[in-house]
């Protein structure tokens, strides 16, 4: 395993937490380069978007050339996510270990399996029995033994459910802040009474923009900044505060179809549905004390997610 000397960052993966991440990186004066299999939308300032597959060994060894650190931030259709991820795994790390590049891997509470309310934390035991969840935590076994067999330099950073800017598939995206626009449905689902953690994606960039800078935390699963879990209800009343109008909410208590999810992707879902009938309590102080971080506090990212999806809808009227 050789080592590189530049300071070209490489995000694989264009969706909101690789732009976002993108930008942020450029913004703490990296050389970026942000690849997806399009190259088309928007792209951050000061950052280089390229064409490219990281499917293949081939692929990902082209797409991240002279790189000193790697973000995998790729993700796939839920239904093919079986299918794909480990592919997509296996041609990725191999390429870092050509490379000599440090990697460092957006990741989930998957493993976690269902944890009836406990807090999460680093140490809380991997014990997922859905397929994706078992098929997160092989990857993330992988990824941490290639570490300690010294064949690539890796980093995890695990994420609650996205919310934020630019954030439209996730439980607290599309489904909700049209609606609370709009006056039309509102999606809650399972028992939004319960507590549950939502990561501000400005939160999940800063994290693995730290963790890309600082080589010291390598070799182990990272929970990136989360503001305090609170309950969707109380999420849903502040957005009525914010947009000065009450929720049309209809609460989904089982996984069918709405919003911006159709039936293919909630009969995938199906079975992470306990995230939303448990209490989902992430917790980060471990990265907070590590490296001075805070989350975004809950008020910020509701205030500036609105903003955001003002304007998203009016461009799509």
């Amino acid at each position: 395993m050789h080592t590189t000397t530049s300071d070209l960052h490489i995000v694989l993966g264009a969706g909101p937490a690789g732009s976002t991440l993108a930008g942020e990186l450029a913004r703490r004066g990296h050389e970026v380069r942000l690849v997806d299999r399009s190259a088309t939308g928007d792209t951050p300032e000061g950052v280089t978007r390229v064409q490219g597959d990281v499917g293949t060994v081939e692929g990902a060894r082209a797409a991240i050339k002279g790189a000193a650190v790697v973000y995998h931030c790729v993700n796939v259709a839920y239904h093919l996510q079986l299918d794909t991820m480990p592919g997509i795994q296996n041609a990725v790390l191999g390429a870092v270990e050509a490379e000599g590049a440090r990697l460092v891997v957006l990741d989930t509470l998957y493993p976690y399996g269902e944890t009836h309310g406990e807090v999460m934390t680093e140490d809380t035991p991997w014990r997922a029995t859905t397929a994706k969840g078992r098929m997160r935590a092989a990857l993330d076994e992988r990824y941490l033994a290639a570490h300690k067999a010294g064949r690539a330099r890796v980093v995890l950073g695990r994420s609650a459910d996205f919310v934020g800017p630019g954030v439209l598939n996730s439980s607290l995206g599309g489904a909700v802040f049209p609606g609370a626009l709009t006056g039309t449905e509102v999606a809650g689902l399972g028992d939004i009474t319960l507590p549950h953690s939502y990561t501000d994606i400005r939160s999940v960039a800063a994290g693995l923009a730290t963790l890309g800078e600082n080589p010291d935390g390598d070799g182990r699963v990272w929970h990136l900044p989360t503001a305090p879990a609170t309950s969707t209800q109380d999420v849903f009343r502040l957005i009525e505060r914010k947009v000065g109008r009450p929720l049309n909410v209809t609460i989904k208590t089982e996984p069918v179809p709405f919003g911006p999810f159709d039936q293919t992707f909630m009969d995938s879902y199906a079975e992470l549905f306990y995230q939303h009938t448990e209490p989902q309590v992430m917790d980060s102080t471990a990265i907070e004390k590590a490296y001075g971080l805070r989350p975004i506090p809950l008020d910020t990212t509701l205030e500036d997610t609105i903003t955001w999806y003002r304007g998203f809808l009016g461009r799509n009227r």
